[in-house]
């Protein structure tokens, strides 16, 4: 074996040339795999007694991209697409062996042998565009022309992987491989020479791509099906270019598109930001004080507290990661009520191809409901998800003291109550934790974790992997009304109660955060989620809320009773302007002296977003949140902030602080001292830095 680079060996194995990648922990395409890959491939073909080469890696995937440490720094030689050539352009065939994921550059890799065989877990995809990118090595030519146009559309557009079945199916993959893979691969290599095969180069197929030329309508129907989701994102229209691009243009000519949409790309604001959150998500693990090596609690088993909608859909959590859970309620009616949506739910995903029926009842399986708290004494995890009331989770909590084993982790899902004060009824603070999901708790990716005073750095790490189990993006904070995505949530509502009393109408509110890039206003968003539950909030708080608090009088909760700021008609769910509603929103302000005026839809963004900015500043500089970042890693995953704004802190950086700080202290002698800056930020504008520089 010779070392070609510290990343990449060269083996013989009698004709065939092995070139192993080893560059963990996902062999990505750094410069050293680069320049190894390149070299080795020009020692094989230079060796008159190599007769063919397999691609592999070591470890536990075939490169998985790009190496992101090199993200943002001036590039290094050899580029990909140089590699890429060298390996499709040998005159010898070259085979990609591939284990694990194949994804980004890894599959541009794989594109430019001339054969591929795959085991039966590996996956293959193109993510870029999850980066704000596309493909830039040659990606959006070479699929095409692999798996044909709509295939490939699909796969590009929406950045999600492809198993090894379906891979095969569509001719990505010549064949699935078992056992030992370097010596499947070498294998295949041998029968390739044995059958005297040509080398397929991928640039030259021609007949896939031939279907959709002239076709306009292939990508005009693609375009429609993808609106929804892709609204407000530049990189999948530019992914779609860039197919229309191997259709109508020569390979090479394809390439150069390719590359000025790459460009284009790379110096967008959009990608910028979906760069930047790249690495804030992966920043939100890192917690300064409970280093990677703090002991975690196994979890076994789990229990939830409460069979609503809250509560199943965490115990779902749970199932889908294969953890046995005990679900608690008070009788049997609400606990077979609540059992029985889970099903629904998990049936519902079956209908739509993304379970079996087999999946449905195993994940059930893992799901036993009981009505008796003794059910959980042996849980090694139990998430309380009862009301929102103090009184009763202090009362919970000082049963499941008594009840559960010494060493479990006891955590409250409370949205807004003082973690600290529900651990004050246990004689073990340093076990309770708050874990705020969000509903659904099944679908949404944010896990707030809500350190108390006395939680242990063993719970925290506990809970903080039991997220990543779970498919969560947990990010840590600190105890206040609200946590962290609450609080800044109270400070946009707010504003927004005070510009419809002003004179802007709930549609108009809504449609400027719509345009934004958020998928709702929060007057919409209310509806949808009930305004009873913020209303039984407010009375438990001795709080107010004028319009708010009339319609739930009259029993306007939203969707579920067919009226709230909104009216609704039969099923559907599309929100009409309701004159009953302004008519009340003119009483209350009639009421106030508030003289209503006409509010442009800059000024309603800017009120609505600037207090966010400057609560964030106020949570910082209280140390609830560790970074800017992880306040921006909760607005996109806990409430729709669009990612390719990158978050409130980062999209304010990007604005400007001055800018902001100037603005506020207009509001401030418009409005009063709730828009004072806060210190954070003005002290920042004044040194001309953002939040997230160093």
């Amino acid at each position: 074996m010779t070392a070609i680079t510290q990343s990449v060996d060269l083996e013989r194995r009698g004709r065939v040339a092995v070139l192993t990648v080893n560059n963990p922990p996902v062999n990505a395409l750094s410069q050293h795999v680069r320049q190894g890959l390149r070299d080795g491939v020009n020692q094989a073909t230079a060796d008159a007694t190599v007769g063919a080469i397999v691609i592999t890696c070591a470890g536990r995937t075939f490169v998985a991209g790009a190496d992101i440490t090199e993200f943002g720094k001036p590039p290094k030689e050899p580029g990909l697409h140089e590699v890429l050539d060298r390996i499709e352009g040998a005159p010898k065939p070259v085979v990609a062996a591939v284990h694990g994921t194949a994804l980004g550059g890894g599959l541009e890799v794989a594109l430019a042998c001339h054969y591929r065989v795959g085991v039966k877990t590996a996956r293959f995809g193109l993510p870029e565009v999850r980066l704000g990118l596309l493909p830039g090595a040659g990606g959006t030519q070479r699929l095409p022309r692999v798996v044909g146009v709509e295939k490939a559309l699909q796969m590009i557009v929406s950045g999600d992987p492809i198993g090894a079945d379906e891979a095969l199916t569509h001719g990505l993959i010549d064949a699935i491989v078992d056992g030992d893979l370097t010596g499947a691969g070498v294998a295949f290599a041998e029968k390739v020479l044995d059958d005297n095969r040509p080398l397929k180069k991928i640039r030259d197929v021609e007949d896939k791509i031939a279907q959709a030329r002239g076709k306009p309508e292939v990508f005009a129907s693609f375009r429609k099906s993808v609106a929804r989701q892709t609204r407000g994102f530049r990189a999948p229209e530019s992914c779609i270019k860039a197919v229309e691009a191997a259709v109508a243009l020569p390979f090479d000519a394809g390439l150069t598109r390719e590359r000025e949409l790459f460009l284009e790309l790379l110096a967008s604001p959009e990608s910028r930001a979906q760069r930047y959150f790249f690495f804030a998500e992966r920043d939100a693990a890192k917690i300064p004080d409970v280093p990677p090596d703090t002991p975690a609690k196994e979890i076994k088993k789990a229990a939830v507290l409460g069979a609503g909608t809250m509560g199943g859909g965490i115990a779902m959590n749970f199932a889908n990661a294969s953890i046995p859970v005990t679900v608690i309620e008070v009788s049997r009616e609400p606990l077979e009520r609540g059992l029985g949506v889970v099903r629904k739910n998990y049936e519902a995903t079956a209908s739509k191809g993304r379970l079996t029926a087999a999946d449905v009842e195993r994940r059930m399986g893992l799901i036993h409901g009981a009505m008796d708290l003794g059910a959980i004494a042996d849980a090694d995890i139990v998430v309380e998800a009862v009301f929102e009331d103090m009184p009763i989770k202090k009362d919970v909590f000082a049963k499941l003291d008594k009840i559960c084993k010494a060493d479990a982790v006891l955590a409250t899902n409370t949205s807004t109550l003082d973690v600290d004060v529900i651990a004050s009824v246990t004689r073990r603070p340093e076990s309770v934790i708050g874990m705020h999901f969000f509903s659904p708790a099944n679908v949404m990716r944010l896990l707030e974790v809500v350190r108390g005073a006395k939680t242990s750095k063993t719970t925290i790490a506990t809970a903080m992997a039991v997220g990543r189990r779970i498919a969560k993006v947990p990010v840590l904070v600190g105890v206040c009304d609200g946590f962290v995505g609450n609080r800044m949530l109270h400070a946009r509502g707010s504003q927004a109660e005070k510009l419809i009393l002003e004179g802007a109408p709930p549609h108009q509110v809504d449609k400027v955060l719509y345009d934004f890039g958020f998928p709702m206003g929060p007057f919409a968003m209310g509806d949808l989620a009930g305004l009873d539950v913020g209303w039984r909030i407010r009375k438990g708080k001795g709080l107010t809320s004028p319009v708010a608090d009339r319609l739930c009088e009259l029993g306007r909760f939203g969707q579920k009773t067919g009226a709230g700021y909104y009216h609704y008609v039969g099923n559907d769910r599309t929100p009409i302007p309701d004159p009953e509603v302004e008519k009340i929103i003119l009483e209350v302000a009639k009421a106030q002296s508030i003289a209503r005026r006409a509010i442009s839809d800059a000024e309603i963004l800017e009120r609505l977003l600037y207090p966010m900015v400057n609560e964030g500043a106020k949570i910082l500089d209280e140390k609830l949140a560790i970074r800017a970042s992880d306040i921006d890693v909760i607005w996109v995953y806990g409430y729709g902030w669009p990612v390719y704004r990158g978050g409130p802190m980062f999209w304010a950086d990007s604005i400007g602080l001055k800018v902001i700080r100037d603005r506020m202290r207009e509001f401030q002698r418009q409005h009063g001292d709730a828009w004072q800056p806060a210190a954070r930020l003005a002290r920042l504008a004044d040194a001309g830095k953002g939040f997230l520089d160093p």
